[in-house]
């Protein structure tokens, strides 16, 4: 009784699709409801190859996505296309493999924006609002799992709003059941009407997926199309007030979030922010957080902010209230741009991410985040986590220093690095011709790989 209620609830609320002829039963005016909407959207469902480099190695990344315009403009995921030399895009229907330009990513969201040059006007999908879901909502997710194109998943809204721990991630997924299994990331999820309300972003066991809400990618898509995607900055780590700290602190009540950390030059340290501060309102929004996963509220608000705006910071200190004003700068690299060497290792640029995770005494220098095996470098000593703060008697601030630099000694064989290692420098000759002897171990710098970073604070 209550299912038969449901169907036709269902069918008063969302009557844009109108059942197949004989379909008189409430179970098949679903089915065919479900029918109209995956045949109303596949054909806007792309199938994505990637050529990724991660290291010294090379690696094909398959995924979905989906038609965001006529002439072309595809919507996926960021770690789809991630480090990408190459992308391909296969549309339903055509013969050929299309080139696809990586137009810009954000990885804080998970998005990726894709260009194509199609030989004809492409199908495109038309777009809902993530606003208007409602958990328990019937949804679709569409996509390429495992190859296998065109795949329908059928499920509900299970909840709204969820903060994950992933690192670098900053998104209120849509939570389904819909499947979303390996190969579907990026793919739509659909309602019954067939409009586009979320970008399939990751599966978490049987019956436990995340999607990122179209309100949210359309607007860095729209950030994207004018050149770059901008957030606020306060620059502080945190953790939840429990009840317990609550107590213990004096607070009156458990409103508020613990400063953990306040990065130097930061926005928050010039407002006067100090560690163990409790910011129990950021200028309008209250701050709560009794668990990890609510963290995530405050930093949407800051990113939400103009660079350059200013805003009140309400905080229990010692035993009562102040209030401070921040002006929220521009939210540092996130994602730290890389270069390669010829003699075997690759260097990052230090992000605010890396010199917290990492402990660094400086952010000047350059992160050796991958030292090849058997490689000159690899021979000579050098390991991931050294930072390069010389290259033979040029300091190194930045990557373009180092890059510079080492367009400056190519022609020779042996050149000398000066590196720190923790509270140590050590003083490296790296010689080109040096390589790991056949049939010996080389130098033990461990399975070498790239580090993951910490969830960026807001």
């Amino acid at each position: 009784m209550l299912r038969t209620a449901l169907l036709l609830t269902l069918l008063v609320v969302a009557p844009a699709i109108a059942p197949a002829e004989g379909s008189e039963s409430p179970e098949g005016a679903l089915q065919a409801r479900i029918i109209e909407a995956s045949n109303l959207v596949i054909p806007s469902v792309v199938h994505i190859e990637a050529i990724a480099k991660v290291n010294d190695r090379k690696k094909q990344v398959t995924g979905s996505g989906f038609i965001a315009s006529a002439d072309g403009l595809i919507l996926t995921n960021h770690h789809v296309v991630e480090k990408a030399e190459k992308v391909t895009v296969t549309v339903p229907d055509r013969k050929r493999k299309y080139p696809a330009h990586i137009v810009g990513t954000d990885r804080q969201t998970d998005l990726a924006v894709l260009q194509i040059e199609p030989d004809a006007a492409l199908p495109a999908v038309t777009f809902g609002s993530s606003s208007e879901v409602r958990v328990g909502q019937w949804v679709l997710a569409i996509g390429n799992p495992y190859g296998l194109e065109g795949t329908v998943s059928f499920g509900i809204v299970s909840a709204k709003g969820r903060n994950l721990d992933v690192p670098g991630v900053l998104n209120d997924f849509i939570q389904t059941d819909a499947m979303i299994d390996r190969g579907s990331s990026g793919g739509p999820l659909v309602d019954l009407e067939g409009r586009v309300i979320g970008i399939n972003s990751r599966g978490q066991g049987r019956g436990i997926g995340f999607t990122i809400p179209i309100d949210t990618a359309l607007a860095v898509k729209a950030q994207i199309d004018r050149g770059g995607v901008a957030r606020g900055w306060l620059g502080v780590t945190m953790q939840p007030l429990d009840r317990e700290l609550a107590r213990y602190f004096g607070v009156p009540d458990t409103t508020g979030i613990v400063v953990n950390s306040v990065s130097k030059d930061s926005p928050a340290e010039r407002a006067g922010l100090r560690p163990g501060d409790i910011l129990a309102k950021f200028d309008d929004t209250t701050v709560e957080a009794e668990k990890e996963e609510d963290l995530g509220t405050l930093q949407r608000r800051v990113a939400s902010v103009e660079p350059g705006q200013r805003v009140t910071l309400t905080v229990w200190r010692d035993g009562r209230w102040r209030e401070l004003e921040a002006k929220i700068e521009a939210q540092p690299t996130v994602e730290p741009d890389e270069s390669e060497s010829d003699a075997g290792f690759y260097v990052q640029e230090i992000t605010e991410s890396i010199f917290r995770a990492e402990r660094l005494a400086t952010r000047d220098g350059a992160y050796v985040n991958f030292v090849e095996r058997g490689s000159p470098a690899n021979e000579a000593g050098l390991l991931p986590g050294d930072v390069i703060e010389r290259v033979e008697r040029k300091p190194i601030r930045k990557l373009d220093d180092f890059e510079r630099a080492m367009r400056e000694v190519e022609s020779r064989r042996v050149f000398l690095l000066t590196t720190r290692r923790g509270d140590e420098i050590k003083f490296l000759l790296i010689d080109r011709g040096a390589t790991a002897t056949a049939g010996e171990p080389a130098g033990d710098t461990g399975e070498a790989a790239l580090r993951p970073e910490p969830p960026e604070g807001p």
